[in-house]
């Protein structure tokens, strides 16, 4: 198996070097809690990388959003080029959790979106678990959730290897039990047709396709192809194809799962019946027989993930699998941002129970499904074998349960934490618009924080009437549209963005070199001492960070925030005249994330333009046609909601737009 080799142009700088050795030696010595203390900007994903790399074991990284999972998921795969880094998140666009009002009699049927490319992103995770060693999982807090059995889903994996005797029919017949559908005429993901003798099959979790070659039930020859131009990328001596479903399971299990529904269906519904509950009753026996028939008929059925426990063979009342499950038992678990992450992880098991107690209590619901769940928190930790929690503000938990506390203080760039002032609120938006307007000047951008959803707006509309441009961003604004929020901030398409809590983002903004804290002496969640300090932090990219909070008083929050990042200030100020170092702003690549999330094919690229025009030598004619063709490509793109390669093609359009225009202008 290949080991977990780092990108030789990346080397510890700093602090990191000592971090590293520390929580290596701790994972070595099977310390079961770790926490590194690393302020925003020290390199905590590169400490993460380095650390995998010295203890060479397969890791799990957690972050608390989609958004985050997927930055970290692309540093990650720049850090182990080699190595194989999977993501694996919610697969909904949208979800609309099945549910029950009682006070309005009001059923609400479950919908959802589910998003193709991340189902099989999820299912090139799992796959890849099974199948090597050295793998990286970048998650977000969804992996606690439900799933099929690991074993059962790498017990079902269909091998078709060089030279082997095989029953072609009985193939077919196992790639359907594993719901795989037959398409002899378009050859799409979770799918496989057959051509005489020619079998090609397009796993739900890769990008490209796979054929065997049989003669007779020998199979001849085993090939990597591109299904949708028909290159071959080479010769195989084997392949593996897994389920297309994590509750893919064989027909007597099948079986065995309807008998177990069956009989736990007549004990309910007379327990219903005795409570005179005769329309539950009924309800219930119409749903959980047709759901009977669907498993009989299909292996499937709407919904199959409530069977989950039946299907397993677990006890009642039992943890059901999930992601931690396929991973062997020496896997190192990275929580990032764990002052956000270790609550969510804990809190997901409530609320799911209740409304899943309301559902079986009038007869949606057979009692099992209340084992389809995520996992409590105990159940988390006890799956975890070793932790190490990242932050530059750990929780009461990470500062409590961890053996040895590793602070990283010190950023490879040389960026001091920023000088944190306090203004009076008279005048406070005046004074802030004349800050704002320094920073504009010098092509800088500035974030402010608000503690309304209705004051994010407000001010943002009061700025745009003085002529700022001006975003906001709060809960209601979502995800998809909040990347897109962030890249243009980025790029200058504005320069301020009104926020009520940026601190979700977890995303780097060094172009940012102003923050301001309206109300800052209100105490609470969004302005207590972790809140402050991780918003002090966002002007910690760019060297000429400066925060600015507004209050009438220094409440005792804004005491301990303010001494926390002098002290860090302090340390840093004195590595950097130890060592000669003059701080720089960091550069970062502004397209990083939306590229990753653009989730274009890893396979050589079939004519995508990479060079700008000039360096093609192209015409203005030329540059109008492609804009056309790459116009069409976006529409495309958004009516099949992969928005985010919408957005990317949106802005090579004005890219060429703008050389368009220089080349008019220069003719």
């Amino acid at each position: 198996m290949p080991a977990f080799e780092l990108n030789s142009v990346y080397q510890p700088l700093a602090d990191q070097p000592k971090a590293i050795e520390q929580l290596s030696e701790g994972i070595e010595a099977n310390e079961r809690f770790q926490t590194l203390l690393g302020v925003t900007g020290s390199g905590k994903t590169a400490t993460m990388a380095f650390t995998i790399e010295q203890v060479q074991r397969p890791a799990l990284v957690i972050a608390h959003n989609k958004t985050l999972a997927a930055q970290l998921c692309n540093e990650f795969r720049e850090f182990f080029p080699k190595n194989s880094v999977e993501y694996f998140v919610s697969y909904y666009d949208y979800y609309q959790p099945e549910a029950y009002v009682p006070a309005q009699d009001l059923y609400i049927e479950k919908d959802s979106s589910i998003n193709e490319e991340i189902d099989r992103l999820r299912h090139a995770a799992t796959s890849a678990l099974f199948a090597r060693r050295d793998v990286i999982v970048v998650a977000s807090v969804s992996c606690i959730y439900g799933m099929g059995s690991p074993q059962k889903y790498n017990a079902q994996v269909v091998t078709l290897k060089k030279g082997d005797m095989v029953d072609r029919d009985e193939v077919l017949r196992k790639l359907v039990d594993n719901q795989y559908s037959r398409n002899d005429q378009v050859l799409g993901r979770g799918s496989f047709r057959v051509r005489g003798e020619t079998l090609e099959v397009f796993p739900a979790y890769a990008e490209t396709a796979f054929r065997a070659v049989f003669f007779g039930d020998e199979i001849e020859a085993v090939q990597h192809f591109d299904p949708l131009t028909g290159e071959v990328y080479g010769e195989l001596e084997h392949i593996g194809i897994w389920p297309a479903t994590h509750y893919a399971t064989d027909r007597q299990t099948i079986e065995r799962a309807v008998g177990e529904i069956r009989d736990e269906l007549e004990m309910r519904t007379k327990e219903l019946e005795a409570q005179g509950k005769l329309l539950e009753s009924h309800r219930l026996r119409q749903r959980t027989q047709f759901d009977m028939e669907m498993l009989r008929e299909l292996g499937f059925c709407n919904g199959i993930e409530n069977y989950s426990r039946i299907l397993d063979g677990r006890a009642p009342g039992s943890r059901p699998f999930c992601l931690l499950d396929f991973f062997p038992d020496d896997f190192v678990c990275f929580i990032d941002e764990s002052h956000q992450t270790v609550p969510q992880i804990g809190g997901m098991y409530e609320g799911d129970r209740s409304r899943k107690a309301t559902l079986v209590d009038y007869g949606f619901r057979l009692p099992s499904a209340m084992d389809n769940r995520p996992q409590t928190f105990d159940e988390f930790l006890t799956r975890t074998q070793q932790i190490v929690f990242v932050s530059a503000t750990p929780g009461e938990f990470e500062r409590n349960h961890a053996s040895k506390i590793v602070e990283q203080i010190v950023r490879p760039t040389g960026i001091v934490d920023p000088e944190v002032e306090v203004r009076e609120t008279k005048n406070q938006i005046d004074d802030l618009m004349n800050e704002i307007r320094g920073r504009v000047e010098h092509q800088e951008r500035a974030l402010v924080t608000t503690l309304t959803k209705k004051m994010a707006e407000d001010l943002t509309d009061y700025l745009m009437e003085y002529g700022f441009k001006v975003r906001y961003l709060h809960s209601e604004v979502d995800t998809l549209e909040r990347i897109q929020i962030i890249r243009d901030l980025r790029l200058g398409e504005f320069d301020v963005l009104v926020g009520v809590n940026l601190l979700r983002e977890g995303l780097d903004l060094p172009e940012v070199s102003l923050v301001a804290i309206v109300d800052a002496d209100k105490e609470g969640f969004l302005r207590g001492e972790t809140s402050l300090i991780q918003t002090i932090g966002r002007a910690a990219r760019n060297v000429k960070g400066r925060v600015i909070m507004y209050a009438d008083k220094e409440s005792a929050a804004m005491k301990k925030a303010i001494d926390e990042t002098n002290r860090r200030r302090a340390i840093q100020v004195a590595y950097n005249k130890e060592h000669g170092i003059t701080p720089e702003t960091i550069r970062k690549g502004i397209s990083d994330m939306s590229d990753f999330l653009a989730l274009e094919s890893k396979v050589p690229s079939r004519g995508r333009r990479t060079r700008s025009a000039r360096e093609e030598g192209m015409s203005a004619a030329d540059i109008e046609r492609t804009m056309v063709e790459l116009e069409e490509e976006m529409l495309v793109a958004a009516e099949e909601l992969r928005f985010e390669y919408a957005a990317k093609l949106r802005d090579e359009i004005k890219s060429l737009r703008r050389e368009l225009d220089d080349l008019q202008a220069r003719t």
